[in-house]
């Protein structure tokens, strides 16, 4: 059996091959550049593999083991991502993947900062620019969106014409701001490239914008007219819907700063989730739409797998970890893509 030490060593020297054939081109031109990538890139790789992998698994006496042993929490992983940042803070993706990942504990200004921080080393990347401009508004009073968050949406819509994200939240700005008109213009774009059930909604924003600005409510033939691919296949999100159980409700008092987490996670795999959302406990019942959008890891994506398991949790902590006190619902394992949304009941007694 191959020791473990001498596994590291071998998937090291291969890790710094193939960073040398990626940046081979660079060698000539700018060394110091090629030098940089060669060291960076597989120590940021192990980094992440440390953090999302499972290296035990690497050795089969360690194997059966390590599956008894709890997982890495997520603070765990958040801690060691920090320290691998503060030797080498040059790493737009690893600042990415501490922000969504801040995002997911409820740290709206840390990861709004660590946005930030990702954006000042690629400031053309249309996604990232989204997702910062929604995590400076997160960490607003309100929800607001500032003005330099307008101007990375409108970035990032200039270096992506049509995107969709972009374009929903500028309208969301538009709606803040009192021009309710402009916002019908701009979600109007949207209609025609979405599902029958992301348009359903949308056509309710609309109409709601119509109203503030004294337009008619859209019409039938207008509807037709602007979303003529309401027949599509659904996306690929995962609807879930969240609710108390009366009996549960009556007789419990909850908290009025409670949080809920709607999470899903690998079925069978560990606990960090690959896509969670925030609610205020205010928010239920509620109807939700889990994607990849909703992931704090890059690496671990929920479109990337086959089966799933979602919960829905209310924390008084505000922690998306579980925590004593921590009410939860049954959890519910489906394979993906799901045929319908996923119904979730907090307090229900098991059958």
């Amino acid at each position: 059996m191959v020791s473990v030490p001498i596994l590291y060593v071998v998937l090291a020297v291969a890790a710094l091959a193939t960073a040398a054939v990626v940046a081979a081109p660079l060698r000539r031109a700018t060394p110091k550049l090629f030098a940089a990538v060669v060291l960076v890139v597989p120590v940021l790789a192990f980094a992440l593999y440390r953090i999302v992998g499972t290296p035990a698994a690497l050795d089969p006496a360690l194997a059966a083991a390590s599956a008894q042993a709890d997982a890495p929490t997520m603070e765990e992983a958040i801690a060691e991502l920090e320290a691998a940042l503060r030797r080498d803070p040059a790493q737009p993706e690893g600042w990415r993947l501490l922000a969504r990942a801040y995002a997911a504990q409820g740290e709206r200004a840390k990861s709004r900062d660590a946005f930030m921080r990702a954006l000042e080393q690629i400031p053309d990347d249309p996604e990232l620019l989204i997702e910062t401009a929604q995590a400076r508004a997160q960490a607003a009073p309100g929800n607001q969106f500032d003005d330099e968050a307008l101007a990375q949406l409108r970035r990032a819509l200039a270096l992506d014409p049509g995107n969709q994200r972009a374009l929903w939240f500028i309208g969301v700005v538009q709606r803040q701001r009192g021009d309710d008109r402009a916002a019908v213009e701009t979600w109007e774009t949207l209609l025609p490239a979405l599902d029958a059930d992301t348009a359903a909604a949308l056509r309710t924003q609309i109409d709601q914008a119509r109203e503030a600005a004294g337009m008619p409510p859209l019409a039938p033939a207008e509807v037709a007219s602007v979303s003529a691919d309401d027949g599509a296949a659904p996306g690929a999100g995962l609807r879930v819907r969240v609710s108390l159980d009366p009996e549960f409700a009556a007789r419990v008092r909850l908290r009025g700063d409670a949080t809920v987490f709607v999470i899903a996670r690998a079925a069978g795999g560990p606990p960090m989730p690959v896509a969670v959302e925030r609610h205020a406990l205010q928010s239920l019942p509620l109807e939700v739409v889990l994607d990849d959008g909703d992931s704090p890891m890059p690496t671990a994506k929920l479109s990337s797998l086959r089966e799933v398991e979602v919960l829905a949790r209310i924390s008084a902590t505000g922690s998306a970890n579980r925590s004593e006190g921590d009410l939860e619902s049954a959890p519910v394992r489906l394979a993906l893509p799901a045929d319908g949304p996923v119904d979730l009941v907090i307090g229900a007694q098991a059958p």
